[in-house]
């Protein structure tokens, strides 16, 4: 252990199980409200007191302490995270990155799923009235954004992704439209010209897919390349399987295409399969990028372009915003963006 800290430690009766915001404090030598500033993630503390911070936070093994918070406030330490399903992997990193995020500024996430249906949305839209979170991070997928405004109560809430939130509410997402046109941008610098969508919804478009198709369209018009609705390959779930179906379907139909623009990483593992099965190469004679960048497009054969979102940014921010609200912010709803960039593998390297 380091002897600054043992010695401090022996001489307060401290011990680890048990340090205080007080104790993290004195040993950083600042006050215990810079402490709590550094803890929530507050922008406005100099890197040199925040490194001074976080180093007797991490010496002293400082944990908040959650009971005692919420017998001064009134609050439970907890948020919520609600989103369709923890088995997409996108979601399951999102989790994780929420999880740590709010970890680092004092709270613990509650996970809640809505299987991405209206009656799921609602029914957590209405557990907002149980007390038992401060706050909820929502990524709805059907529920409209005037029934949001309608059915949250005073609790805060911090809208993820794209689908329309109420002005009011804080919102952060990727722009979708620009990282389609980007996916589609290097599959036609890499000399492809006949290039689909593959794994958006049957039935009525996401919020995502919707911005994500405009963005592949507007791409191929830049280019002078018609856009042919013979080359939108959907799925019926949101699982690779489905994806082989769809991919798989369109080839035996004697739909010819050199490129495909995924709509996630799960598509472009199914579209992997399917042109395999039938002999086809990538990128060889397809190339394919998929969307999110999860850890499963690293380790395909081959392996997966992929859009990747700076999820670490946005679940950052937005535990940052929410505890905000939270703690009494009050301002109208701030809508932000986060940066992506196409991580280049070889289902589509940089040249054809």
């Amino acid at each position: 252990m380091n002897l600054r800290v043992d010695s401090y430690l022996q001489i307060s009766g401290a011990r680890m199980s048990a340090v205080r915001l007080q104790d993290v404090a004195e040993l950083a030598g600042v006050s215990m409200k810079t402490v709590s500033n550094v803890v929530r993630g507050y922008q406005h503390v100099s890197q040199s007191t925040r490194d001074r911070v976080q180093r007797a936070i991490d010496e002293l093994d400082y944990r908040p302490n959650l009971m005692g918070r919420r017998l001064a406030t009134g609050r439970t330490g907890l948020i919520a995270l609600s989103f369709s399903n923890v088995a997409i992997p996108y979601f399951a990193e999102l989790s994780r990155l929420v999880s740590a995020a709010a970890n680092q500024m004092g709270y613990r996430v509650l996970l809640e799923e809505t299987d991405g249906t209206l009656e799921g949305e609602r029914a957590v839209l209405a557990s907002f009235e149980s007390g038992l979170v401060d706050g909820m991070l929502f990524q709805p997928a059907v529920v409209s954004s005037l029934e949001i405004s309608r059915r949250r109560n005073s609790l805060p809430m911090v809208i993820l992704g794209e689908a329309a939130a109420p002005l009011t509410l804080d919102r952060i997402m990727v722009d979708n439209f620009a990282a389609a046109r980007d996916a589609t941008n290097h599959l036609i610098r890499t000399g492809r010209r006949q290039i689909a969508f593959a794994g958006h919804e049957s039935g009525r478009l996401s919020a995502a897919s919707s911005q994500r198709i405009m963005g592949y369209q507007q791409a191929l018009e830049d280019e002078g390349i018609p856009a042919d609705p013979r080359l939108l390959f959907p799925r019926d779930t949101v699982t690779p399987m489905d994806a082989v179906i769809g991919v798989g379907a369109a080839v035996d139909a004697g739909i010819r295409f050199d490129g495909l623009v995924c709509r996630d990483d799960l598509a472009a593992i199914g579209a992997l399969r399917a042109l395999q099965e039938r002999g086809i190469s990538v990128p060889g004679d397809v190339a394919l990028t998929g969307w999110d960048n999860i850890m499963m497009s690293r380790v395909t054969y081959p392996s997966i372009t992929s859009v990747a979102p700076d999820t670490d940014a946005l679940a950052h921010r937005a535990t940052q915003m929410l505890i905000e609200r939270i703690e009494g912010w009050e301002g109208a709803g701030r809508h932000e963006l986060v940066d992506h960039r196409l991580v280049l593998r070889e289902s589509a390297p940089t040249h054809a």
